[in-house]
């Protein structure tokens, strides 16, 4: 059987229409992602009018960069963002000493029922936010058995923070895959459960420890309701809950620009730790 010539190579062409369709794929979820960031930037440097024009503009007609350092000193983002790096920073403490004990003692010490703890945990991942907000917003109001408010203090934002089943469930199954093997060995040589943590598990577990410190900071960064509810005094809330509470009487141009620039420290973040947080996820899926 003799081979058809044509003038195009048919294993060519193939190429070149999955080239076309590659490049046309990543052009539409670029300009889908990157397109309201570049909107919400320009925003903030159009005048008022033309910020709320419809249809709206494509790019500031007369640029006011001034609507960022206005922004900046009437809603007080230099406190906003102190309280929340505070808040952030106070979380992700809590959540890697508590979070990792349980789940380093769900993997590898085994306790009585554990794995019905364990289910319970992750079925309250099936449970809206929402619905938790109510008692929630009881309990820090009046501390079961101590009976203290915790309103307007960092721990209505820690404590909450700490149950997270999502983390615990992430470090089992990183812990899992930590060979036993090590473990009798440090266990042979009189090493305690504790011992076995700190100096075995947790420097193998830095990528999973990685991963989780990113969505812990994020968390409360993004967070907008709660801490509206638990921090009701505008100059002890996070940045997102301030610039709402803040907002009255400021022109919109100048609420966008403050917008804006609430979301450059996490875009930034992930840009410099995104190669962690991929890696960290990936970490622990494969046992040996």
């Amino acid at each position: 059987m003799s081979d058809t010539r044509t003038l195009i190579n048919p294993a060519q062409l193939n190429r070149t229409v999955y080239r076309v369709v590659l490049v046309l794929a990543v052009t539409a979820f670029t300009l889908a992602f990157l397109g309201p960031l570049y909107l919400l930037v320009t925003d903030g440097l159009k005048s008022t009018a033309e910020a709320i024009q419809t249809p709206p503009t494509f790019y500031p007609h007369h640029l006011e960069p001034s609507n960022y350092s206005d922004a900046w000193n009437r809603l007080n983002i230099a406190q906003l963002l102190l309280n929340t790096l505070w808040y952030a920073f106070g979380a992700l403490a809590f959540q890697l000493v508590l979070d990792v004990a349980a789940a380093y003692s769900l993997s590898k010490l085994r306790p009585v029922l554990g794995n019905v703890v364990l289910g319970m945990m992750l079925a309250t991942l099936m449970i809206p936010a929402m619905v938790l907000v109510v008692p929630q917003y009881l309990t820090v109001l009046d501390l079961p058995l101590v009976h203290l408010n915790l309103l307007n203090s960092p721990w209505a934002i820690w404590l909450p923070s700490v149950a997270n089943a999502f983390n615990i469930y992430l470090l089992k199954r990183f812990f899992d895959s930590v060979p036993q093997e090590l473990l009798d060995s440090a266990s042979m040589d009189g090493a305690g459960p504790m011992r076995t943590l700190l100096s075995i598990v947790l420097p193998m577990s830095w990528p999973i420890i990685a991963v989780l410190s990113v969505f812990a900071l994020v968390n409360v960064w993004k967070d907008f309701l709660w801490p509206l509810l638990a921090e009701p005094d505008p100059t002890k809330q996070t940045l997102n809950a301030g610039i709402y509470s803040l907002s009255l009487g400021v022109p919109e141009n100048v609420l966008i620009a403050a917008a804006a620039i609430s979301a450059i420290p996490t875009v930034l973040f992930f840009l410099i730790f995104q190669r962690n947080i991929m890696s960290g996820l990936t970490a622990g899926s494969l046992k040996g």
